[in-house]
């Protein structure tokens, strides 16, 4: 809940829509989720710099270097992970506005986060993208050895060892990335863009 008072939103000249029709494409956020080393910010990378070579107004938001920076404050517990995810949420919400389509690589664990999220866009704007590995394969590809820091108790309330992780339950694409290539990943999810009228 907002602490500020007497604000009133400012409803800009340029729409959404003329950046729409400006940039001849549509905006949307891909919104990664999954484990952690599921392969998230590779396919999201994959899929932005695909996005750019074929001239389509994109950005990547990553969780890690959201973290960096806005939500440097931020830890692991519950709330912070909820209020990690409702800032990036509204973050999106602008690179929509703006005619982009932004892609995410977040965990983003919990459902209500997700759905929280959801509810800020549009019909059709927000495609989640469940990025659906085994935690075995996950740990086996640990690129930044977390998983085991995590066995060994170094790190504290991580997601798959003894923090949850809720599955989507009904995201608009699944990327089993134990089973497809990331080139294969990418024309899923550019399939799906072009059948939802996007591109």
């Amino acid at each position: 809940m907002s602490k500020a008072t007497n604000i009133v939103w400012h409803h800009s000249a340029i729409t959404k829509t003329d950046r729409r029709v400006q940039n001849g494409h549509g905006s949307c956020v891909l919104w990664f989720t999954g484990l952690s080393g599921s392969g998230k910010s590779t396919i999201a990378n994959a899929v932005s710099s695909e996005l750019y070579f074929q001239g389509i107004n994109e950005y990547v938001l990553d969780g890690d270097n959201i973290r960096h920076g806005l939500n440097r404050d931020l830890g692991f517990s519950d709330y912070d992970r909820t209020e990690n995810i409702r800032r990036i949420g509204e973050v999106a919400k602008l690179f929509i506005d703006s005619g982009k389509v932004v892609t995410t690589a977040f965990i983003s664990p919990f459902r209500s986060d997700r759905d929280q999220v959801r509810a800020l866009f549009e019909a059709g704007e927000f495609i989640e993208v469940f990025v659906d590995c085994p935690i075995e394969i996950c740990e086996n590809r640990d690129p930044k050895q977390l998983y085991e820091k995590a066995r060994r108790g170094e790190i504290k309330n991580f997601t798959g060892i003894d923090s949850p992780y809720e599955a989507p339950e009904r995201p608009e694409i699944i990327i089993p990335s134990n089973v497809l290539t990331v080139d294969e990943a990418v024309e899923q999810i550019f399939h799906y863009l072009r059948e939802h009228h996007i591109l």
